[in-house]
């Protein structure tokens, strides 16, 4: 029901983006505006994904999605009824294009995150290539519709059909009946759930490499699409019906692309495919250089949506595998900033590019960039789908207090007790040094690792949390594949019990009145 909704969706959203595009063509003749009608639907995802991250990790996804897809239909049925009464120019379509960015920027998150409530781990590659085929089917029929309402009604009645199209997914997420999740505690605040999440990719070497990557890629892989209402109108000499086509031809070969993406996963590794999605686009955006006649152009586009579409599925699916569920929609929002903020800065590059040198020397500057990010593949290969365990450890369970504390309570100080033997003291430290690293990426500041100067065996690991709900979370955070670090921790050590943990609030000051001792239970 989601996936057809959807469908219908993509196809209201390809048509208006034909109406825009070839709206603001007719508006002013300048190709640097009308490859920012592509840049200012894109130009928000860069903004906002980041802060959508964190509310579709702190709040109902399904909520977020419904508010965000309330909040389209209401600036699309706007614009329809403004482009009727000919009020639109140039930096007005391009405010409502920007408003409806905004609104997708707000949805992508919680949409690509919810894919894991809808399929388990094994079927999520395949739901993906599902996802993006959707709007690659809508694309090959969309943008021909899209041409013919343009050509037919006018822009206004594609803004019209598109705020139509949201009712189908808002009717499909309000019956939704989405798996419920306990929390227990508050949701994070936005700053910090931001910063949270950019420590987390920041110390994740393998999303660091495929957001890189998606950056590259975004930025120049767009150019085909960012320029195509000019190279209709001024290398075809071309009205919006084949400005309509050619947007399908690439659709055609983005869905060529999803239905070869199974074999390519079986057969090749996942760098090998980024590395040949960068060349074939490339080779795409070199061929409509050339060319001057429909036929040769739909080759070209037909090979940059193939590959459009294997290296931006892979990407995700990437960053899905290698996430645990507690901060995945921030992980994807820092992807979708990155591989987006790319095409706005493309967008807008390779449209300035080509008012000042020529359409054809933008379009193969850009094949350039994608060749560079192909061999950048052989410095920074992307990795091969993780079979890392990222589901909860589940081990912690939280210590009976005497302090009446409360969630705010902080800032909290832990101390970890170890006795280690010398002969184990460099497998010590380098199990700590993988210790470290999650400690700071779930969450920890100012962690050290302290040796007795007096007695050489016994070590404590030290780190501060701000709050005694964010210790508590900083310990769910913990994912079965932390738990084989810590395990070969516990043999190195050789105290008669467990690590012995002090839990400690901070007192900068002394207080007239300390916090509330809470008397023991007595048998």
């Amino acid at each position: 029901m989601i996936w057809t909704a959807t469908l219908v969706a993509n196809l209201g959203t390809l048509i208006q983006n034909v109406g825009a595009g070839w709206q603001m063509a007719l508006l002013t003749p300048s190709h640097d505006m009308v490859a920012l009608v592509q840049g200012s639907t894109t130009l928000p995802v860069m903004v906002l994904a980041i802060a959508a991250g964190a509310l579709a990790d702190n709040f109902p996804r399904r909520r977020v999605m419904l508010a965000a897809q309330t909040f389209l239909l209401v600036v699309s049925a706007v614009l329809a009824a403004v482009a009727f009464l000919g009020w639109l120019t140039p930096w007005t379509l391009l405010a409502f294009t920007f408003l409806l960015g905004c609104g997708n920027a707000m949805h992508l998150p919680s949409w690509q995150a919810s894919m894991r409530d809808l399929v388990p781990r094994e079927d999520l590659p395949a739901a993906i290539t599902l996802n993006s085929m959707s709007f690659n089917l809508m694309r090959s029929v969309g943008p021909a519709i899209g041409g013919l309402v343009v050509a037919s009604l006018g822009p206004a009645a594609a803004f019209a059909l598109n705020a139509a199209s949201y009712t189908a997914v808002i009717f499909a997420l309000a019956r939704w009946n989405s798996p419920q999740e306990v929390r227990s505690l508050p949701p994070e605040k936005l700053g910090h759930a931001i910063a949270v999440g950019l420590r987390y990719v920041a110390l994740s070497p393998n999303l660091s490499r495929v957001i890189l990557r998606g950056l590259i890629f975004g930025s120049g892989a767009v150019a085909a699409l960012a320029l195509l209402p000019v190279i209709t109108r001024d290398m075809l000499q071309a009205e919006a019906r084949t400005f309509g086509a050619m947007l399908g031809a690439f659709g055609l070969g983005a869905i060529g692309g999803a239905l070869a993406a199974p074999r390519l996963r079986a057969r090749l590794r996942i760098e090998t495919i980024i590395a040949l999605a960068f060349a074939v686009n490339a080779a795409g955006l070199l061929i409509v250089s050339v060319s001057r006649t429909e036929a040769l152009t739909v080759v070209g586009l037909m090979l940059a949506g193939s590959a459009w579409v294997s290296a931006l599925s892979l990407f995700n699916v990437s960053v899905q595998l290698a996430t645990p569920r507690w901060v995945v929609g921030r992980a994807l929002s820092i992807y979708q900033t990155a591989t987006f903020g790319g095409m706005a800065i493309g967008s807008w590059a390779w449209g300035a590019l080509s008012d000042e040198v020529s359409i054809p020397a933008a379009l193969i500057a850009a094949a350039v960039l994608l060749l560079g990010g192909g061999v950048l593949g052989r410095i920074w290969p992307m990795p091969d789908f993780s079979e890392t365990n990222l589901d909860p450890a589940n081990r912690f369970n939280a210590p009976a207090l005497r302090l009446d504390l409360q969630p705010q309570s902080g800032p909290i100080m832990v101390m970890v007790d170890w006795e280690i033997a010398p002969e184990n003291t460099q497998a010590f430290l380098a199990a700590m040094t993988d210790r470290r690293r999650v400690r700071i990426r779930d969450g920890a500041r100012q962690w050290s690792l302290l040796r007795d100067l007096e007695n050489p065996d016994i070590w404590v690991e030290t780190y501060h949390v701000p709050t005694w709900a964010e210790y508590i979370r900083h310990n769910t955070r913990r994912t079965q594949a932390d738990v084989e670090s810590f395990d070969r921790l516990l043999q190195l050590h050789k105290g008669p019990e467990r690590p012995h943990v002090h839990r400690m609030i901070e007192r900068q000051t002394v207080p007239l009145r300390d916090d509330i001792i809470i008397p023991p239970k007595v048998p």
